[in-house]
């Protein structure tokens, strides 16, 4: 019975656990349907992280599956401000922030290019990272693969590939390249622009949406942590 009784204990702690752990994992991501808000940053990201894929609105160079070279990403999201898409006229390209020395300064950790890098240098990096909470390829002892590696969770998002990203910064060295950030291994760095094969782009813009729902994660975890306890009451008592 004392046995019954103590993984019944156990059962309900980690429900409890697992459901406060599901609740705060992306806390700071509010789904708008379209578009999906950090309020860290204060942006929105487009819910749709392939929506070329579907919809050129009218520019030329965009690869069946929506991928792209860098030149044509500037101009799919200049034409998606002409078309004024969801009532917005001011998406933009990710960006990112050249740290220390001018260009990358690779590494497996803290810098801006490479692998678990500084989150503050790229928008992206920042979700990838910080709001869905995956894993790159290496460890940050430059040790991999590891366990639960790459995009493993996609939020709300709907059609993010599990491949590379156009940033909208060029790369400071040589502006024959540009930066982005690749999906599947957490990998942010540089490319030539003309690249089109396997580039993506995942249009963004400042502030909030207009009637986005207000996100009260305390109380909710508040009674989720309730219910656990309230669990831990009925395995005693049994």
């Amino acid at each position: 019975m004392k046995n019954k009784t103590t993984k019944s204990l156990f059962a309900a702690i980690a429900l409890s656990v697992g459901l406060l752990s599901a609740t705060t994992a992306n806390a700071s991501l509010i789904n708008n349907g379209s578009t999906i808000y950090d309020t860290d940053l204060n942006i929105n990201w487009l819910a749709n992280a392939n929506l070329a894929d579907t919809q050129a609105f009218g520019v030329s160079g965009i690869n069946a599956n929506g991928t792209m070279n860098w030149n044509t990403a500037g101009l799919w999201i200049a034409a998606m401000n002409t078309a004024n898409y969801l009532g917005y006229n001011d998406w933009r390209l990710p960006t990112l922030t050249d740290t220390g020395t001018s260009g990358c300064n690779f590494a497996f950790n803290g810098t801006d290019c490479g692998f678990n890098v500084n989150t503050a240098t790229g928008e992206i990096a920042h979700l990838f990272y910080d709001e869905l909470g995956n894993k790159a390829y290496y460890n940050t002892s430059g040790i991999g693969p590891q366990s639960g590696r790459g995009l493993r969770n996609i939020g709300s998002f709907s059609n993010l590939r599990f491949e590379r990203y156009w940033y909208g910064t060029e790369y400071a060295p040589d502006t024959n390249l540009a930066w982005y950030f690749l999906m599947t291994e957490g990998l942010q760095t540089a490319a030539n622009k003309d690249r089109a094969d396997a580039f993506y782009v995942l249009a963004v813009r400042p502030g909030q949406v207009a009637a986005a729902p207000v996100s009260v994660p305390e109380p909710v975890t508040l009674a989720l942590f309730g219910m656990g306890l309230a669990g831990l009451g009925w395995a005693r008592r049994r």
